[in-house]
């Protein structure tokens, strides 16, 4: 009976005749007949791409992926419970990127909510991906709105992504499989995916954007800073290069805003970008708009590298492929590659899983020195080590964990030490200088004989080149040929990594285990391990490595974005520039 109704609606439709419908959905009926030839009596399952589709269609959104990750999973937490499903399709209207619970599964895989869905509007009839795509603006389709029988119990809403040329990139859905009867109980899922979709914008645009002026706006100073509504990117001239979708709408008045200077836009040249910068109060940060009105900006400087490179030629030899890039390692690199072929005691220290041991014995080959002699000090055997250091050839000694030597063995090592200069120290520690020199940490003589100079690794938190060491790793481990989906890929690059390299290794090792094919997903990851509560260490370093996405550093902290928010304002910092 219900189907028959439907039918019946659809024809009057047809007809010319008024429902009481929307009118994007009496419009994507019409197109679904005309243009498309669907049959309204058929109730066709969902469509869904050959799994080699499914790979072409993510690894192209691969980027776009990873703007959306961190606001998809904050928008589902937002949701979580309510039993709504999260779509990320891509502008073909296929589903690249999923959230839903785990505990229907099936069931929606069988309305066509999961990964490898084709949405599109001549495939699916009239849904919610498919009106967004068609007619570029948020939608929801409630129930029978939908075209085809089969999806008549859902209720979809969706709003387009628009790259920052003012391309539609992707399409986010929230939908339910069963909701109450009024379309208006889904205001509030479209008020959370147009929010969800405006933030995407926003991320992929600052991505894309650090060597270029960027221009932030909002209608009000309390969220100027840290949820703003609108953005263009600016060049040296002051001329538009990018831009999100509200900015169109707030700036463009109907005209193109691509190479628009925006002085004809706003009250503002490119001169007076400075005086819109963090270091004014927010409401102070005025702009007057052409038609008399005035909104609030944040401008963003362009960005560069904070400090110039450390030395004049590149690190070689074994220790070249201890980074992939990072500035603060490769500082720590340029010095050991100078240090390497001294005999000038060296201390490395760097939290467990670092890579303090590799590091030591790329030291060791770069000083071309004969023998490697490696100790653990935890219940270290004094008469032991004394037959350790009888060696009469340059050699390197190292010693690892410093701080566990037992009483006897920090008495007498500065004396066998003296007695062997050919020996050339190397000592690791989990501790830094400071608890190392601590009252009850090593004796002074001892001390200065291990630590000519210091080498301290960054954990992975704080590195830039976590991409190129996942790669690395993988290719290194038991991962062999296989590779990683941008949704695990993003899920990787956002954990706080307490294990560093080591841990970092064994998920790698284990997720390729898992995988049932040559690409690891995210069910193939296992769970991040837990952090203790982190002491109060430097933000901007995280914030560096995180390219300042506030979503990520919280996530490598533990931490709460808000935390991150309030630590950046306590500590006057600013992104480089």
């Amino acid at each position: 009976m219900i189907h028959h109704r439907h039918v019946d609606e659809i024809e009057r439709v047809l007809d010319g005749r008024a429902t009481g419908r929307d009118s994007a959905v009496s419009a994507s009926w019409r197109r679904c007949v005309e243009l498309y030839g669907m049959d309204p009596t058929r109730s066709d399952p969902a469509h869904i791409v050959t799994e080699a589709e499914l790979r072409e269609h993510r690894d192209q959104a691969e980027w776009m992926i990873g703007a959306a990750r961190s606001g998809l999973q904050s928008l589902f937490r937002q949701v979580a419970g309510q039993n709504y499903v999260l779509l990320l399709t891509d502008a073909q209207g296929v589903c690249v990127d999923f959230f839903g619970d785990s505990g229907f599964t099936d069931d929606l895989r069988g309305a066509g909510l999961y990964l490898g869905s084709n949405w599109s509007e001549d495939l699916a009839g009239t849904c919610g991906v498919g009106a967004c795509i068609v007619t570029g603006e948020p939608v929801t389709i409630h129930q029978d709105d939908h075209f085809g029988n089969a999806h008549t119990m859902l209720s979809c809403t969706a709003a387009p992504i628009y790259d920052s040329l003012g391309q539609m990139a992707a399409v986010l859905d929230i939908s339910l499989l069963r909701s109450p009867a009024p379309k208006s109980s889904q205001n509030l899922a479209m008020t959370l995916v147009t929010s969800a979709a405006r933030r995407v914008e926003m991320a992929n645009l600052m991505a894309g954007s650090r060597r270029d002026w960027v221009l932030r706006l909002s209608s009000s100073p309390e969220f100027l800073d840290v949820d703003p509504e609108a953005a263009v990117t600016l060049d040296g001239a002051g001329r538009v290069i990018g831009f999100t979708r509200a900015a169109g709408r707030m700036l463009g008045e109907g005209r193109p805003l691509l190479g628009q200077r925006i002085d004809t836009l706003l009250d503002l040249t490119v001169d007076d970008l400075p005086d819109l910068m963090r270091d004014r109060p927010t409401e102070e940060r005025i702009v007057q708009m052409r038609d008399g009105g005035a909104i609030f900006g944040h401008a963003i400087a362009p960005q560069s590298p904070r400090s110039a490179a450390p030395s004049r030629r590149p690190v070689g030899g074994a220790l070249s492929g201890l980074s992939g890039g990072d500035p603060g390692m490769a500082r720590l690199l340029a010095q050991g590659e100078r240090l390497a072929a001294t005999a000038i005691p060296l201390l490395i220290c760097g939290e467990t899983g670092t890579g303090k041991t590799k590091l030591a014995r790329a030291l060791h080959m770069a000083s071309r020195r004969a023998g490697f002699h490696c100790v653990e000090c935890a219940g270290l055997d004094v008469a032991r080590l004394a037959t350790l250091t009888e060696a009469d050839q340059p050699a390197s000694l190292l010693l690892r964990r410093v701080e566990d030597l037992p009483q006897e063995a920090r008495a007498t090592l500065p004396g066998l030490l003296d007695a062997r200069p050919q020996l050339r120290v190397l000592a690791t520690s989990g501790q830094d200088a400071a608890a190392l020199t601590a009252p009850d940490g090593l004796p002074p003589a001892l001390y200065h004989r291990l630590a000519g100079t210091t080498l301290s690794l960054p954990p992975l938190r704080q590195r830039q080149d976590l991409g190129w060491l996942i790669d690395r790793l993988l290719r290194r481990g038991s991962g062999g040929d296989k590779r990683l989906t941008p949704s695990a890929r993003a899920e990787l690059m956002g954990r706080d990594w307490p294990g560093n390299l080591r841990e970092l290794a064994n998920v790698l090792d284990v997720a390729a285990a898992l995988a049932e094919s040559d690409v690891i997903d995210l069910p193939d990851l296992p769970a991040a391990a837990a952090r203790a509560a982190p002491e109060e260490e430097d933000l901007e370093a995280v914030l560096d490595a995180c390219g300042w996405n506030m979503a990520r550093a919280a996530r490598r902290l533990g931490v709460n974005r808000s935390t991150i928010l309030r630590r950046i304002r306590k500590e006057g910092l600013h992104p480089p520039a």
